[in-house]
């Protein structure tokens, strides 16, 4: 069946939208062809009505189309030469209607036509040099740049070539659509005539842009800024990050934890969309797209960099030999993923528990013992222990999480597509059952077959919500309460910007979180979560999608788990709960809970659901779970003990991992000095006073004495 499924879905979101996008282009290629000839024949009423249906096309390409807009591009039928050609048509069409004598009164229209067309070249023109000025070396969140001479962006409609083409040219259009009417050349006259002048103004107003004054700080004004702001701030442990776009989970799971890190900590991204991606947070955030300007960071306090996912661009990074690397991943599981050999490359990978450090040592990939240090999930804090079974009469919460498809094609990654609608029909089955529905955010995004089976089990859980016998639930709290902790959330992390705005204005309005931001934030988000879990109907099915309420809360809120080989299984454990794992890999149970560790304290379910029920009696009566010691063992293996906390384990990481770093600095700095003496000394004579001159003592020594201990965090920067 589930094989059935899959070759039912695949073509569907993958066909659906290219019938899309041949009928439009089908539609835009006819109303041109109608265009033609209504032009030639001459006919009015054919071309008025292709002309309308091309622009209708065009609004449409606009707005909801941009794929097929690009592929037109790349045909060398951009919106430009499709916009020349609807007017040249037109033009046409009123040549040839009437006497032949008519090309002397429409000569004006057609040069202001000819006038507006190169005027739209020099705008997109200046524009491109506008967006060069306002594209900076570095980008900032949470740290005043206001001596940067940062401006708002020009408007949108300017820097968008196909916009600002199809509304400034509509009075060209219309004027000589109205010209075919009515015969009369003045309105074609008035239609370019107003194309003219609004290009114009919109001309003008780019290039009082590129005037010194109205210009943001140049590239070495702003290096040099970038410098001095680390100089200032004296940042000793960083966060790197460098993804795709939907990625930003795995560097936003660790926000928190780097906010309660002993020192100072930053935010280091390398591409520059990532910077509107991170979630409001009160550390400072620096995007460093170029390696030459990564590199500023090793004359600067950053002593330890932390890596929650491997890039292409960590490799650059790693370069930088005064700054040590620890690998801490986006989350543990037995996925081949968590002892990648790129690991190896960094100088110490931090994990959660021993099974962690055996499984790196299985794997052979090269990390040797001594560079795995345990730290535990400092992100667990927030799962709540286990407080008992249901109460009589309550139903059973279940959290169905599937993890997705990954890259690697292995059909063993996720249980949506070959388990997924057989588990949720039997939990959907036992009346007693609430069931919880959050999907990974990335299902379907590589797998058509998943994203198709994840819209049917939305559907199932739909279809029993409305054939649940009316009144049997009804909201637990106010939904009007949510609505106003939702709207207080909302603003307390909104970026504050509005939608035209460009990076450069995003980094003005950033500049400086306001005091006690952090807290507010956490305090309304709790607020938030008590006030939806309340709103619901207490027996009804939920599909939780988005990044509200966070998965922890769904922890909390579930008797009992049913997952995927991932790191929710891991997290979960922190609750001591019950938790199941779906066995779509085709092997044996036995073959399975050896391949995966992680699987040794679970119920393992097969593709067909049949062991649901024996499952769910398990957690009704824990009488009946004989998994609850193997449980507890499993906890200790993978995340380590509770005592010390793994926030003190991960600063005590921290402490030596900054030491080494300090003492690896000073040791390179005396040999330089034993190698080079006389040219270490010329240097310091010609070169300028290092960034910590008015520290006391200079030298390598003095650096240390200044760093072992780091210094305790300031008030958020700004």
């Amino acid at each position: 069946m589930a094989s059935v499924g899959r070759r039912r879905a695949s073509p569907r979101p993958s066909g659906r939208p290219l019938v899309v996008r041949g009928l439009t282009a089908a539609v835009l290629a006819g109303a041109f062809v109608a265009q033609t000839a209504g032009a030639l024949l001459p006919d009015v009423p054919l071309l008025l009505a292709a002309t309308a249906v091309s622009l209708t096309v065009e609004g449409v390409l606009s707005r909801w189309q941009p794929v097929m807009s690009s592929l037109l591009a790349k045909c060398h039928a951009d919106i430009t030469v499709r916009h020349v050609l609807r007017d040249l048509l037109l033009v046409v069409g009123l040549l040839r209607l009437g006497e032949h004598d008519r090309e002397p009164q429409f000569a004006w229209p057609v040069a202001g036509l000819l006038v507006f067309y190169a005027l739209h070249c020099a705008v997109q023109a200046v524009s491109v040099l506008v967006r060069r000025t306002r594209t900076l070396p570095v980008l900032t969140r949470n740290i005043d740049a206001s001596t940067l001479r940062l401006s708002p962006a020009p408007a949108a409609l300017l820097r968008r070539p196909g916009h600002r083409l199809l509304l400034l040219g509509l009075p060209t259009t219309a004027g000589l659509a109205t010209a075919a009417v009515t015969g009369d050349p003045l309105p074609a006259a008035a239609g370019t005539a107003v194309s003219v002048v609004l290009a114009a103004a919109g001309l003008g107003a780019l290039l009082v842009r590129l005037l010194p004054s109205r210009r943001p700080a140049g590239e070495q004004e702003v290096l040099d800024w970038f410098d001095a702001w680390l100089d200032d701030y004296r940042p000793t442990v960083g966060l790197y990050f460098s993804g795709g776009a939907s990625s930003a989970y795995q560097a936003n799971m660790w926000l928190e934890t780097m906010s309660r890190l002993d020192g100072r900590p930053v935010v280091v991204l390398r591409e520059r969309f990532m910077v509107a991606r991170i979630a409001a947070t009160d550390l400072p955030v620096v995007c460093l797209p170029k390696v030459s300007t990564l590199m500023r960071l090793e004359h600067s306090t950053l002593r330890v960099l932390i890596h929650p996912s491997n890039s292409g661009k960590t490799s650059q990074v790693l370069r930088i030999p005064t700054i040590k690397h620890a690998f801490v991943n986006h989350g543990e599981s037995d996925k081949l993923s968590s002892c990648n050999p790129y690991a190896k490359a960094y100088d110490e990978v931090w994990v959660a528990g021993p099974e962690a450090r055996e499984r790196y040592a299985r794997a052979g990939v090269g990390v040797e013992d001594k560079d795995v240090v345990e730290i535990g999930r400092p992100q667990l804090d927030a799962v709540r222990p286990w407080s008992g079974p249901p109460a009589d009469g309550a139903r059973t919460t279940v959290l169905y999480a599937p993890t997705w498809e990954g890259w690697d094609g292995n059909p063993g990654n996720t249980s949506v597509v070959a388990a997924g609608e057989n588990l949720v029909r039997a939990l959907l089955a036992d009346p007693g059952v609430r069931l919880l529905y959050k999907p990974h955010p990335l299902t379907g995004s590589v797998e058509p077959a998943a994203g198709a089976a994840d819209r049917r089990i939305r559907e199932l859980i739909r279809t029993a919500n409305r054939e649940r016998p009316a009144g049997a639930s009804g909201p637990a709290g106010s939904a009007s309460e949510l609505d106003r902790l939702t709207a207080e959330l909302d603003r307390l992390t909104a970026a504050g910007v509005r939608e035209g705005a460009d990076q450069t204005e995003r980094m003005l309005i950033q500049s400086a979180p306001p005091p006690g931001r952090a807290e507010a934030v956490a305090k309304a988000t709790a607020a938030w979560e008590a006030a939806y879990w309340a709103s619901l109907p207490r027996d009804e099915h939920q599909v939780v999608p988005g990044v509200r309420p966070v998965l922890y809360s769904c922890f909390n809120n579930a008797d009992l788990l049913i997952s995927d080989v991932s790191s929710v299984i891991s997290d979960f454990l922190a609750s001591g709960k019950p938790y199941a794992v779906a066995n779509t890999s085709g092997m044996s149970e036995d073959a399975f809970r050896a391949a995966f560790p992680t699987a040794a304290a679970a119920t393992v379910l097969t593709p067909d659901a049949s062991g649901v029920p024996a499952l769910l009696e398990t957690v009704r009566h824990p009488e009946k779970d004989g998994l609850a010691d193997a449980r507890a063992e499993l906890k200790l293996r993978l995340l380590g003990p509770d005592e010390p906390t793994s926030r003190e384990r991960c600063d005590t990481a921290l402490r030596a991992l900054s030491t080494a770093a300090l003492n690896h600095r000073a040791c390179g700095e005396e040999q330089a000095e034993a190698r080079h003496p006389r040219s270490q000394r010329l240097a310091e004579d010609l070169l300028p006073a290092p960034r910590h001159a008015s520290d006391t003592g200079t030298g390598a020594d003095a650096e240390t004495s200044r760093s072992v201990t780091p210094p305790s965090r300031p008030a958020p920067p700004g």
